[in-house]
């Protein structure tokens, strides 16, 4: 392994490791957030209030010196809320643009289920082509330009679930559980200290590295190799999805091209140069959990996709 993987590795875990200071009982849920910001891809963070979600994505962009752009998605959030519209200029007489938040680095969708159909698509076209399209006119957003996106799986009054064509947008679905014990009780500790999750000036992080930066640890996992054995690896993983009796819908291709992007991160992220059998294994259910949808009657025996894409992970033949 070269010096320059070497050290694109260590510098990617120097932001893994500030995160862990501030996010207490979370480094799986830090690592795989890490892996979508190294891989280039979105994420959408899903767990019940309370469990850090806004506060990991806050803190990941104090790391980094790049633009932050938060949106609290409501019910009542138009399209152009987002990409921003033209106003008139009186003085000059002419039609102006005034960027919505989207034209950010790294944006903060909170609760995006609570936004309608019409502006989650105005957020999937950003999401997709990296652009937004404003009275006939497209404009490219900032080559970063990174969607971390949270949301409630408990709470459904007034919210609206996000269609497949969206889901399949995100690199990463990222469950967020509670924490240990003892990373709860570590958490009372940091507040007595006087640590406060809305103030950010009390995370004690200070940005390490630029938009620049981050997208130079992007070209570092470009340059990830991963085996012939491996990519036929990862593509038999996914079609598998398509031939589970237990699966209505199964992962496309473009899950194939999520899985193998985002095994490279890991890999970085490992300190190696190339893809290993586990480095896959570790990504399927994130990659794969939002792409595929059981059947009525599975999900009436008391099926999750979790629990198949565990026993297909376990089913299918790992290259040695």
């Amino acid at each position: 392994m070269t010096t320059t993987m070497l050290d694109a590795g260590e510098r990617a875990r120097q932001i893994q490791d500030r995160l862990a200071r501030v996010v207490l009982g979370q480094e799986e849920v830090l690592r795989q957030m890490m892996v979508a910001l190294l891989a280039g891809g979105h994420a959408l963070i899903e767990g019940v209030p309370g469990v850090a979600k806004t506060l990991a994505i806050r803190a990941l962009a104090l790391s980094i010196d790049a633009r932050f752009g938060r949106v609290q998605f409501t019910p009542d959030l138009m399209p152009t809320d987002l990409t921003g519209t033209n106003v008139l200029d009186e003085l000059r007489r002419a039609f102006v643009f005034h960027p919505g938040p989207l034209f950010a680095d790294l944006l903060l969708a909170d609760e995006i289920n609570r936004a309608p159909a019409k502006t989650q698509a105005a957020l999937l076209e950003a999401m997709q082509e990296r652009q937004i399209t404003v009275d006939g006119v497209t404009r490219p957003l900032p080559p970063f330009f990174t969607v971390f996106a949270s949301q409630n799986p408990v709470e459904y009054e007034g919210t609206y679930p996000l269609p497949e064509a969206q889901l399949d947008r995100f690199m990463l679905k990222i469950v967020v559980g509670y924490p240990s014990a003892a990373a709860e009780r570590m958490i009372l500790d940091r507040y007595e200290e006087g640590f406060r999750a809305d103030v950010p000036e009390s995370y004690g992080i200070e940005p390490i590295f630029s938009a620049a930066d981050v997208l130079a640890l992007r070209e570092a996992v470009r340059a990830v190799h991963v085996e012939p054995s491996v990519r036929d690896y990862i593509t038999a993983l996914v079609r598998a999805t398509r031939e589970d009796p237990d699966f209505a819908l199964g992962a496309s291709p473009r899950a194939s091209v999520a899985l193998f992007l985002a095994s490279r991160a890991e890999a970085l992220l490992a300190g190696r140069d190339f893809v290993t059998p586990d480095d896959v294994k570790t990504l399927v259910l994130p990659v794969l959990r939002h792409r595929v949808l059981l059947t009525p009657e599975a999900e009436v025996e008391g099926q999750s996709a979790d629990a198949r894409l565990s026993a297909l992970r376990d089913r299918v033949e790992a290259p040695r």
